[in-house]
C-alpha cells in the first residue's frame, strides 16, 4: 500500500502504534494485520490476516495512488522455482503471460533483500516473523 491512510482503510480497528514502530525499523518490513477490510477473500490467511507492507519506492507509491487500490504482488517465479533477483531473470513465459510489464527499474540490478515481516500483536508488541 502507499500510505498509513491505505492500512486505516483495509483493516478494522489496527493499533496506530504500528505507525511509530515503521518509522523506526530500518528495514522495509511487512506487517500482519488482524480484521482485513473490503479486501479479496482469497488474500486473507485463515486466521482472519492480512500481511501488508507500505512501499517505499516513489515510482509504486504514485502508481497505487493512481490506482486508488492496493496492488497486491507475488514473487515472479513458477512455484517451485527459485524467485529471480533482476528483472532478467524472470522466466520468459511469465513476461509473456502477463497484461503488461512496466519499463521502471528493468535494468536494476542493485541486491535487495526481502522485508522483515512482523505481526502486530494486541498488546502493542510486535512478533517477529522474518527479521
Amino acid at each position: 500500500m502507499a500510505d498509513e491512510r491505505d492500512v486505516l482503510k483495509y483493516t478494522s480497528q489496527p493499533d496506530l502504534r504500528i505507525f511509530d514502530f515503521l518509522q523506526s525499523v530500518q528495514k522495509l518490513t511487512t506487517v500482519i494485520y488482524e480484521g482485513p477490510v473490503g479486501l479479496a477473500a482469497n488474500l486473507t490467511g485463515s486466521d482472519g490476516t492480512i500481511a501488508i507492507r507500505l512501499v517505499a519506492d516513489p515510482f509504486c507509491r504514485h502508481l497505487i495512488k493512481r490506482f486508488r487500490k492496493p496492488i497486491v504482488s507475488t514473487s515472479a517465479n513458477i512455484s517451485g522455482q527459485a524467485s529471480p533477483a533482476f528483472f532478467r531473470e524472470i522466466d520468459p513465459n511469465i513476461i509473456a503471460g502477463v497484461d503488461y510489464v512496466t519499463y521502471h527499474r528493468r535494468d536494476d540490478e542493485t541486491t535487495r533483500q526481502p522485508s522483515a515481516i512482523v505481526k502486530w500483536n494486541p498488546d502493542g508488541t510486535p512478533t517477529i516473523i522474518r527479521p
